[in-house]
């Protein structure tokens, strides 16, 4: 070989090599693929009575290619205020957005922000549920509040307007419509940057609506029922609230059998009735529509998460991007006889969360750590290469992908739910890997509120013997030096994330006289 032709060859291979090392060293691309509502008892992997009949490929396939937590949980269980935890990485009372009806600043600090000013490409596409216009995004297309299923309106900068005004019409079922915009996005982003892409379905929240595809999955099937169905009595566990029972979802099906257009959405399947059943015929009625109606649902997210993963692969992303699918919360579907959510019971409270990402997490495996919604931000932030700052109040959990296990790690965590209904008291609460500790404060958050009080309650499970929580426990001389221990770290919980009552001296007042 001359001289000359030796020196290029060096050059080509230093040129090569070089690039070899920028590839490796670019920073993840983040694609955070949220669902509302889709509890784990409809995912398959987390096992249960459901998991032999949904339909659920992708997210095996997810699986199989990355991390299942099995204890990801939320610290507020609704819609907005977990939301709002997810983006900003705070609590509710930090963040101040407590229930249904609040709005996130749009000057607060939050992820977006953090990664687009570290060199990301931010986008959000789908269910923002915020209220205020979302900030931080270098692009975003977002549902109206709930949004509907069908032909969806969904607002960008260029036609944003307050309230239920603006927006354009997207023709066609809106977990599909949400993906295609999502892939679309991806397809003509600045390849300069590495992104994060929050795509985030409707689905599978009430009225749990479906594409035609479908229709006839289930039909004319039993789907098994869950052990708890049947709970009628409270007093029998020793549960202190009444629930969001599943009577209340068929008053809703049959109101809006009699009055389609009169009602706040369009229920799938009806007209649907329970006239001439007794009390058990008809709990099992309302179950099966609700279940069925729920998977089918959930089916359409299946399918969708299989177009982004395809999507990934055919790009050449997939090896370069964290994948994350979870939910904002849990939701009952049929335990206890309830739906809805909002309480700190298991199926309420676990968020279902599986990651992938082939140059760090080791695929087929499983995570038993205290993971939060208030982690996210910092986990992403971790994989940016971005210092955590001050204002989060959650912590990565890179090292547990990375199969680590921390000893630092939590051991567990606090739980408030601030949307006091008589049925559904004011609460707040302290779980670690065996126990629960609750006090169901009763008391509205406004101070001139009309709603009603409840007496204040407390519930104590062990969840290795109950993991259903049938038995609540607290008045049991064998578990009170045990309820002892979770007050003192319930009282250290709520001092460490400062939710003090300090401005709402009628709550405050309750909790004293508890000696909390």
């Amino acid at each position: 070989m001359n001289k000359n032709l030796k020196s290029l060859c060096v050059i080509a291979s230093t040129i090569l090599l070089g690039a070899c090392h920028h590839q490796e060293s670019k920073r993840p691309n983040i694609l955070f693929v949220m669902a509302d509502d889709h509890t784990s008892q409809a995912w398959g992997i987390y096992g249960g009575v459901l998991k032999d009949y949904v339909h659920n490929p992708n997210i095996e396939r997810l699986a199989n290619q990355g991390m299942v937590f099995d204890n990801c949980m939320c610290t507020n269980s609704i819609c907005v205020p977990s939301r709002a935890s997810i983006m900003t990485g705070t609590y509710s009372h930090v963040n101040q957005v407590y229930m249904l009806r609040d709005r996130l600043d749009p000057e607060r600090q939050n992820v977006a922000k953090l990664l687009r000013a570290n060199g990301y490409q931010t986008a959000l596409i789908g269910k923002w549920h915020l209220k205020s216009k979302p900030s931080g995004f270098d692009y975003f297309n977002v549902l109206h509040d709930q949004g509907r299923y069908w032909d969806p309106i969904l607002k960008t900068t260029s036609n944003w307007e307050e309230g239920a005004k603006g927006g354009a019409v997207y023709s066609g079922f809106s977990t599909d419509v949400i993906t295609d915009l999502t892939i679309n996005w991806l397809k003509h982003r600045d390849q300069t940057k590495p992104f994060m892409m929050m795509c985030h379905f409707k689905a599978t929240h009430e009225p749990f609506d479906y594409p035609e595809r479908f229709k006839d999955l289930y039909k004319d099937q039993e789907i098994p029922y869950p052990s708890t169905l049947l709970d009628f009595d409270k007093d029998k566990s020793g549960r202190t609230y009444d629930g969001q029972q599943l009577e209340n979802l068929a008053w809703r099906w049959e109101k809006a059998s009699e009055a389609p257009d009169k009602w706040w959405c369009k229920y799938p399947g009806l007209p649907f009735t329970t006239e001439g059943l007794d009390s058990i015929e008809a709990r099992k009625k309302v179950y099966q529509k609700l279940v069925k109606d729920f998977m089918r649902c959930g089916a359409a997210i299946d399918d969708n998460i299989g177009r982004l993963l395809d999507y990934l692969e055919d790009a050449g992303l997939a090896e370069n991007t964290i994948v994350v699918y979870t939910a904002d919360q849990g939701y009952f579907l049929g335990e206890h006889g309830f739906f809805d959510k909002r309480m700190i019971a298991e199926e309420s409270l676990h968020m279902p969360m599986v990651v992938r990402y082939p140059k760090e997490i080791k695929g087929g495996t499983r995570n038993k750590e205290l993971v939060l919604n208030i982690d996210f931000p910092a986990m992403f932030a971790d994989y940016a290469g971005v210092v955590k700052p001050d204002w989060m109040q959650g912590n990565s959990f890179r090292p547990l992908l990375r199969g680590e296990h921390p000893k630092s790690w939590r051991t567990s965590m606090y739980y408030r739910y601030w949307e006091h209904a008589p049925i559904r008291p004011g609460h707040f609460g302290v779980r670690n890997d065996r126990y629960k500790l609750a006090f169901y404060y009763g008391v509205p958050m406004d101070a001139d509120s009309d709603v009603a009080r409840s007496a204040p309650q407390w519930e104590f499970y062990d969840l290795e013997k109950d993991p259903k929580e049938l038995h609540n426990v607290y008045h049991t001389p064998a578990y009170q030096t045990q309820i002892s221990i979770m007050k003192k770290e319930l009282i250290r919980l709520r001092k460490e994330v400062g939710d003090t009552d300090h401005s709402r001296p009628w709550i405050k007042e309750v909790v004293q006289e508890a000696a909390i």
